[in-house]
Formats: C-alpha cells, structure tokens, sequence
C-alpha cells in the first residue's frame, strides 16, 4: 500500500505544472530585456557598462523609455551620444532614482517637486494631470522585479546643461 502511496504522490508532482517565472524573480535589466520595447534602452545600458550595476542589489527605480520614446529623439544627438560614453551613463543614470518608489508614493508628492537622480541631477515630479517626470509623461507604472521598480515613460529625458 505504501508503495502505491508513493507512486501517486510521484505522478500527481510530476503532473503538477511548473511554477512561471514572475516579473518580481528577475532584476530590472532582466525584465527591460525580455520586452521587445526596450531594446533600445536595453543596448544603450549594455553600452554603457550599466547593466551588471542595474542587476544588483538596489533598490532602483528606474523611468524606462520605450523605442518609441527613443525614435523621439533627433538622430544626430543620439550618435553623439553613441560617440560619447560619459554623456550617456549620464542620460541612463538621470533616468534612476535609488530606492524603490512606487505609483502609489509618486502620487503623494506635491507637484513639482524635486527627486535626486542616481546622475546626481534633480528630475521634477509633476502629478497634475497625470504622472510626469520632467516632461515624459509616465504610461505605465510599478513593474516589480527582485531589485526594483520600472515605471514606463513616453519621452527620454535629459539633464539640464548637457554637453553633447
């Protein structure tokens, strides 16, 4: 009887369907990567040697653009970008705020108000109206991975004073 036992409970976890990978089990690089959206961001971070530091520990908020944020930008500044690895880490890291905020923490913040960057810069939080961080308008919010969040933007923003 024991041997059947055993055998039941072997069939039944065999045929018991594999636990799916959630967003919260990968880190933020790990998520931007699966989704074809952000393969231009995701290239950009890799070029940047940005990646290996978005995959740790954090927490990290990141304002993610899309492609399509991307495709916005004039062509001309984004080679001058490719050209100049500085400028860039510092327009990647001006869209990350360490700790990891939420939807629901942004909306409380006064508008306008003023976060630090991991860039060192300030970005202006507006909530009027909907959610924007300097002028891109947040589309999407709280992607939850194992080091913190993605919020989604329409735009790419750039740090005030930045020599191209």
């Amino acid at each position: 009887m024991k041997k059947y036992f055993v055998l039941a409970v072997l069939a039944l976890a065999a045929l018991a369907p594999i636990r799916p990978v959630f967003a919260q089990d990968k880190t933020i690089v790990e998520i931007a990567a699966g989704n074809a959206d952000f393969s231009t961001l995701v290239s950009l971070v890799k070029a940047a040697g940005l990646a290996e530091t978005l995959s740790g520990t954090g927490p990290f908020t990141v304002f993610a653009p899309t492609n399509a944020a991307f495709a916005k930008v004039k062509k001309s500044t984004l080679d001058k970008l490719g050209k100049n690895p500085a400028a860039l880490k510092a327009v990647l890291t001006y869209h990350v705020v360490a700790g990891k905020v939420m939807a629901a923490d942004v909306v409380k913040l006064k508008d306008g108000t003023k976060v630090k960057t991991v860039n060192g810069a300030s970005i202006t939080v507006g909530t009027k109206g909907g959610v924007k961080v300097d002028k891109a308008k947040v589309v999407k919010t709280d992607i939850v991975g194992s080091n913190g969040v993605i919020h989604v933007i329409d735009s790419v923003i750039l740090p005030k004073g930045l020599k191209l």
